[in-house]
């Protein structure tokens, strides 16, 4: 039994802090983000010093309070998760044309190719399969499931809610 809840605790300690963990650090970081809405412009910057250790972008107000908000936040609380850091690398090599990582893009809903969605509308049955690059129904290839569900349906849906598929929770993985 003491084996469980240490290696619980050790979990636990190797994971970053979340809000609600620390009732102390929580205050101290929304002390911090209401501190902010009452800087002047020169004091935010002056804040961006300190907490990027370079000059601020620029003089805009909302974006200086936004962006240190955030920081103060990821400094408390940590940055974001290595998934969604790959997951950004990858869009922005998409954006630049680079190839590679294309495949990490792919919509988490997404069921194997080869997979077929049955969906009965105004008493008719509809199959849908699942293709690597998109859809195919009645003979011709979508590249959405909005398209389909708009072609049977007659009017817009979300494609993925009108063939019941639901976004895969974090914890489901």
């Amino acid at each position: 039994m003491m084996m469980g809840r240490s290696s619980a605790a050790r979990t636990s300690a190797s994971a970053p802090p979340r809000p609600g963990d620390d009732e102390s650090r929580d205050a101290t970081v929304l002390a911090r983000l209401a501190a902010i809405k009452t800087m002047s412009v020169a004091d935010l910057k002056a804040e961006w010093q300190r907490l990027f250790g370079a000059d601020a972008p620029n003089n805009s107000r909302p974006f200086l309070e936004l962006r240190l908000a955030y920081r103060i936040q990821e400094l408390a609380y940590g940055g974001p998760s290595r998934e969604t850091v790959r997951l950004l690398d990858a869009l922005a090599d998409e954006l630049q044309g680079k190839p590679g990582r294309k495949a990490m893009l792919r919509e988490s809903r997404m069921p194997v190719a080869g997979t077929r969605l049955v969906r009965e509308w105004n008493g008719v049955e509809h199959t849908v399969t699942v293709l690597r690059d998109g859809f195919e129904w009645e003979g011709r290839k979508y590249k959405s499931l909005s398209a389909i569900a708009r072609a049977i349906a007659g009017t817009r849906w979300n494609g993925w809610r009108f063939f019941g598929l639901r976004e895969i929770k974090r914890g489901e993985r």
